[in-house]
């Protein structure tokens, strides 16, 4: 009997034992192998630019506040206007440039700062190489092709997880200001000579009446009004999409399917671009340039050019760009005539 008791003490002292060496193997191995996963994923410890938003300290408390405004905005504008939702698919994703590095997602739009943002990008992704200035990377090598990834590039679980958990900004513009810049810069300068052939004699075939050979062969010389009538004739979105530079943002960027974190403005665009390279907390790798160029498209230079549209083509126009004028809260324009 004295005997039993006795293997059962040794027993349990022995099964005691065994029990604290393997919690103290399990105890000392775990912080490695997290540290292991952590590695093999390749997850930094800091913040990511969404927490920051979202979770962490406030980076401006007057521009945070600003920008929930924007997003609450977009969101009730979306519900308002916005009947049906429809699933994404890849041909909606070609305007967003993925930086995978810093966990961001940039919808680029034409004319609204696009050369300067693609730059930065570049610096930030390494696709610019050693070059740390943005404005040192000419503004052709900033939209070639292949220097950027595109998230439309990415399969399905790639693209989901990227929208759940990477910032995704965009930047819009005054829509009137934005499409008399786009006529101007594709028009009205000498050297867009693919736009005057492509789309120019396009134009002049179909809008003038009597036009000159000349005209017709070289399509330099579309008056505003012209490019007006081409835009609101329902026979030009049934032959082709809107090239990108006068699409309407909404189609680019698809802000009701996409919930972005941050709107920029190009009216705020310095103090707008800055507050995001902070979020993302780049601000010491790279500095947004600032715009030094005098011949930016106005309010009242947009205003001039409507001067000679008549308002019933305002009102159709204005009716195309409606819905772009409405989610990103831009009013009216004061020069329209047909109120």
């Amino acid at each position: 009997m004295r005997r039993a008791r006795v293997t059962r003490a040794l027993f349990a002292l022995c099964l005691g034992c065994f029990i604290m060496i393997i919690y103290y193997f399990n105890s000392s191995l775990k912080p490695a192998s997290e540290s292991q996963a952590d590695r093999s994923s390749g997850q930094k410890s800091r913040r990511s630019p969404l927490q920051t938003l979202y979770e962490g300290d406030q980076v401006e408390s007057a521009v945070q506040a600003i920008h929930q405004g924007r997003r609450e905005l977009l969101e009730e504008a979306c519900r308002a206007y916005t009947r049906k939702r429809r699933v994404l698919i890849p041909e909606d994703l070609k305007h967003i440039i993925v930086d995978d590095q810093h966990g961001l997602l940039y919808c680029y739009v034409p004319k609204v700062a696009c050369t300067n943002w693609k730059r930065v990008l570049m610096v930030l992704t390494g696709a610019s190489g050693a070059q740390r200035d943005p404005l040192a990377i000419p503004a052709n090598e900033a939209h070639v092709p292949g220097n950027l990834r595109m998230l439309s590039e990415f399969s399905t679980s790639q693209i989901n997880q990227r929208l759940r958990s990477y910032l995704k900004f965009i930047f819009v513009r005054e829509p009137f200001e934005r499409l008399v810049s786009a006529y101007r810069n594709k028009f009205t300068r000498s050297y867009n000579t693919a736009f005057h052939k492509r789309y120019g004699t396009k134009i002049v075939r179909r809008h003038r009446v009597a036009p000159a050979p000349e005209a017709l062969e070289k399509g330099n010389d579309v008056s505003f009004e012209e490019f007006v009538y081409y835009l609101v004739d329902p026979a030009t979105q049934r032959e082709e999409p809107f090239n990108e530079h006068w699409e309407r943002v909404h189609s680019l960027c698809h802000p009701c399917l996409i919930h972005y974190d941050v709107v920029g403005k190009y009216e705020t665009l310095e103090q707008d671009s800055r507050y995001v390279l902070q979020v993302a907390g780049v601000e010491d790798q790279v500095s947004f340039p600032a715009s030094s160029k005098s011949t930016r498209t106005t309010g009242d230079m947009a205003a001039q050019f409507f001067h000679n549209i008549s308002p019933f083509y305002q009102k159709r126009l204005y009716n195309l760009y409606r819905m772009d004028f409405l989610l990103f809260n831009y009013s009216m324009p004061t020069y329209l005539k047909f109120r």
